[in-house]
């Protein structure tokens, strides 16, 4: 009797749920999340702002808060192309206006993008222009303040005030 006391009330099996699949939709190179939202999804792609998600989904009459898993085929080609092909957007939307070298306003995306930056950035460095000595000795580029902040980019140099030696 005293161990039917004791004894703990077996529970019961919850019935197994199979665990949903992450769905991944390649576009361009980079793998977007099946469970967002296209207007969210495609910023996941390097290259792709907020506006110009935007002005893809309306140009292509896609739906910004249908899923990406949602897709077909047929609108993710769609996708990619408009991506790929974008003399129709306006200037000011596209990542490189005026390109030093051509003189040309293109529209850049993944690793072309961040080379053409890294290539930009060289070029500073070589010319030794302010932005170029800037970025050669890890500080701000763009006017930032320097007493508090930017301190140890880069390295583990002591930060704050030192102990006088006695």
């Amino acid at each position: 009797m005293a161990k039917q006391e004791l004894e703990k009330p077996k529970e019961e099996k919850k019935p197994y749920k199979e665990e949903e699949h992450e769905v991944l939709v390649r576009i361009l190179g980079y793998d977007i999340p099946g469970s967002r939202n296209i207007y969210a999804g495609l910023t996941r792609i390097k290259g792709v702002s907020w506006v110009l998600s935007n002005a893809t989904c309306h140009t292509l009459n896609l739906e910004k808060t249908q899923r990406v898993s949602e897709l077909k085929k047929e609108d993710i080609k769609k996708i990619e192309d408009y991506l790929k092909s974008l003399e129709n957007l306006p200037a000011h939307l596209k990542n490189r206006p005026s390109d030093p070298e051509t003189g040309e306003t293109t529209h850049l995306f993944g690793h072309d993008l961040e080379l053409k930056k890294e290539f930009d950035i060289k070029r500073l460095k070589k010319i030794k222009s302010y932005k170029g000595v800037r970025h050669a000795n890890k500080l701000p580029v763009r006017g930032q303040r320097t007493r508090a902040n930017f301190r140890a980019k880069g390295t583990n140099k002591a930060v704050g005030v030192r102990k006088k030696s006695a």
